[in-house]
């Protein structure tokens, strides 16, 4: 049965993670949860009820219903309608709970679908019982460093089985951030399977089960395309800080230019904000690109905008493409080619890991890249009766 947590805390963005003092709740929470383990709430023991915990602990009524619900996520205790609240049976308290840390999650589509990949996951048909808890993020990007340290120390505090961790994209800080919630999750001998991405750039490894696309084939994959459209001037558009990902659709870009025997050019790369209409400008007057591959679906969106400022018409002045196909990339002006990520799959493809991963914690670490494929639409200015492998 699925199980979700909707942002348990509320973020104090003016105080530091240290200076945090423990929320009422999770007072209650930890008393509760040691009451329970020592054995104090016998299997099928009934617990104190709300009325009696808000007496005891000096806090709202409110404060101790997110309590108990915490409690009952992690399948500690069940709630009985008309008689109250009792200690879970062994057997039901011994079933995962495993946590998200997704600071995209709500700004980058593609986590959405993963998500329900995980819920409707072949695993769960087959009887193998577990819950997810879901953290809340923030639009601000300091906001989402802190919320993601805070949603890691809450799911060590609360003892879940593991966590799905998609790295954060971009903020000067988030390479150091991303070390120190691996690290935490170590140390708390938690498991952990990486989302989308990796923590560690090319050629580092890392030491953690990731679970994605394979970016390098989609790079691929998309400039042959590109290519087939009769594009001989191709260039790659990202922005700054991007994650290791777009290092490795990078590396199919230039991988297969090389293949097609299209000579390889210093500038071929741009890292700039899509919206910065002066460098986009000049990276078009200095390059003539006769086409642009984006590092997802958002930058191409933004890209055309800024293409359309500069009177630069799509696609018989430049062709356009992306990476995701997000919701949103059939209705722009201009429909967009990209690549559709099996998000679906993708998520399926994580519980399975995590499974096995708790099955067989000395299996080495594993990259489960999972193939996309090409839709074609206008932006290219390709027929798409056309299809491509």
């Amino acid at each position: 049965m699925l199980m979700q947590e909707h942002g348990e805390a509320t973020v104090d963005t003016t105080a530091t993670p240290a200076a945090k003092v423990q929320p009422k709740y999770r007072q209650i929470v930890e008393s509760l949860r040691t009451s329970i383990t020592t054995g104090q709430y016998r299997n099928g023991g009934r617990l104190p009820s709300e009325a009696e915990l808000v007496r005891r602990f000096g806090v709202s009524r409110m404060t101790a219903v997110k309590a108990v619900q915490q409690l009952q996520q992690e399948g500690l205790l069940v709630r009985r309608a008309g008689s109250g609240t009792y200690a879970a049976e062994l057997s039901r308290s011994l079933k995962p709970v495993f946590g998200l840390i997704i600071p995209d999650l709500g700004n980058t589509e593609i986590f959405e679908p993963i998500c329900k990949g995980m819920t409707g996951s072949p695993s769960t048909a087959a009887g193998q019982g577990w819950s997810l808890a879901w953290g809340h993020s923030s639009t601000q990007t300091a906001n989402k460093e802190f919320e993601a340290e805070q949603l890691c120390r809450q799911y060590i505090d609360q003892h879940v089985s593991g966590v799905f961790f998609a790295p954060l994209e971009f903020g000067p800080r988030r390479d150091a951030v991303n070390r120190r919630i691996l690290k935490a999750l170590k140390t708390a001998r938690i498991p952990v399977v990486l989302l989308d991405r990796s923590a560690i750039e090319f050629p580092g490894c890392s030491e953690h089960d990731i679970v994605g696309l394979d970016n390098r084939r989609a790079g691929w994959m998309m400039t042959e395309h590109l290519l087939r459209t009769g594009a001989r001037r191709l260039g790659f558009f990202a922005r700054e800080g991007s994650a290791e990902t777009v290092d490795d659709r990078i590396a199919g870009f230039r991988g297969a230019l090389y293949a097609h025997d299209v000579p390889l050019r210093k500038g071929q790369v741009v890292r700039a904000d899509p919206a910065d209409i002066h460098a986009v400008d000049e990276a078009l007057k200095r390059e003539k690109f006769d086409a642009l591959l984006c590092a997802n679906d958002h930058t191409a969106a933004r890209l055309m905008r800024t293409l359309h400022s500069l009177n630069i018409k799509i696609p018989q002045d430049l062709r356009i493409a992306g990476f995701d196909d997000v919701r949103y990339a059939e209705l722009l002006p201009v429909p967009l080619t990209t690549l559709h990520q099996p998000c679906l799959q993708i998520g399926s493809a994580a519980i399975a890991a995590m499974l096995d991963r708790i099955a067989n914690p000395t299996l080495p670490p594993r990259s489960i890249l999972l193939n996309g494929h090409v839709v074609i639409r206008q932006s290219c200015g390709f027929d798409a009766s056309v299809t491509t492998a």
